[in-house]
């Protein structure tokens, strides 16, 4: 929703989706949302885009949201110093893929798009898988990205037909987007999504994250028998969820530019 600073004392309107705050030299855009259900001011940054965004009840003159931020931006400035330093899909860079390191390596004079070969770093001598992207520089980052998504899916694919099988179900459908907000839904028709981004955490992490959408088709809820069916067949449930309470946001970080940041 957007705001404008052309308001009442009693309200904000909308024209201007942002207010800016300074802090020790340093300039922080904020953005403003709009809640019909919110009570309070809050002031939050996300972990996976960057953004600095303030969560507005209706009727709050503008004045007390620049003032609420303002009297924030130390603690803005802190977190965004404590967001890990995002890492492009580009030559040289270091992802992991299926919890194994993996550099990227523009190969512009070989033909194919993407692939895997084993090379030995000239940097520290340890041999790391090399993810090879072949055509010219600025498809590099188009063809990672597609990549790992089709390898997600592909994981993807094979546990949620294996945690069907056990169950003895069938879900409609399997698709992979770039969510922010969760690793796995399952609607009400029998579609599953995921976030494709799992394909950097370790292979039970996705592979739990099947196993609990699936289990969905069964419960469309959290609810003690949904926690018992999962735990059932899936034994890394725990250790997953720890592994995505822990770890979870920084697999966000990955083929990010550093402007995005």
């Amino acid at each position: 929703m957007l705001w404008s600073t052309a308001i009442r004392a009693s309200s904000v309107s909308r024209a201007v989706d942002h207010i800016e705050v300074k802090h020790a030299g340093e300039t922080y855009r904020v953005l403003l949302r709009a809640s019909p259900t919110a009570r309070r001011i809050t002031l939050r940054v996300s972990y996976s885009s960057g953004a600095v965004i303030l969560t507005l009840p209706r009727r709050v003159a503008l004045t007390d949201a620049i003032d609420f931020a303002q009297r924030h931006a130390a603690w803005i400035g802190a977190r965004l110093r404590r967001l890990p330093e995002p890492i492009p899909f580009e030559c040289g860079a270091v992802i992991p893929v299926r919890d194994r390191d993996h550099r990227i390596a523009h190969a512009s004079d070989r033909r194919g798009t993407v692939w895997v070969e084993m090379a030995t770093t000239s940097e520290d001598e340890i041999k790391l898988p090399m993810l090879c992207v072949a055509g010219e520089a600025a498809h590099v980052a188009r063809r990672i990205t597609d990549y790992l998504k089709r390898a997600a899916k592909e994981d993807l694919d094979a546990s949620v037909k294996h945690y069907c099988n056990v169950l003895g179900i069938q879900s409609r459908s399997v698709t992979v987007r770039d969510t922010t907000s969760r690793w796995g839904s399952c609607s009400s028709s029998g579609g599953l999504s995921f976030s494709w981004r799992l394909i950097f955490a370790p292979p039970f992490v996705l592979d739990y994250l099947a196993a609990h959408e699936v289990a969905h088709l069964k419960h469309m809820n959290h609810s003690a028998k949904f926690w018992a069916l999962t735990k059932r067949i899936c034994a890394e449930t725990d250790r997953a969820e720890m592994w995505l309470n822990t770890h979870g946001s920084k697999l966000h970080r990955y083929g990010k530019a550093r402007s995005d940041t």
